[in-house]
């Protein structure tokens, strides 16, 4: 896992140019339970999509592996969901957390 998780820190460390994401800018955090939770945002997949809930209004990012900006969103109070093209491991940036979700 740890190997994972350094391994996309380097890709994304060495990409630069436009709609591209470096690893500083991620901030990565290792999330338990494969969620950001607490009393404001929980962020998990669900049936191929992002499901973000949350109780205020947030601004969203979500990038490839690669950190390719795939989807961005501000988002209302509630449960939304973000669709993505395809299935696969994405990285969701809420204000200064970052999260791996698996689809």
């Amino acid at each position: 896992m740890l190997k994972k998780a350094l391994l996309i820190l380097l890709l994304l460390a060495s990409m630069s140019g436009a709609g591209y994401v470096t690893a500083q800018q991620l901030q990565w955090q290792e999330a338990k339970h494969a969620s950001i939770s607490d009393s404001d945002v929980e962020i998990f997949g669900k049936d191929g999509e992002i499901v973000i809930k949350t109780n205020r209004k947030i601004h969203v990012r979500v990038f490839t592996i690669l950190g390719q900006l795939v989807n961005q969103a501000t988002l209302n109070p509630g449960e939304n969901h973000l669709r993505v093209n395809s299935r696969g491991i994405y990285i969701v940036k809420v204000e200064n957390r970052t999260q791996k979700v698996a689809l």
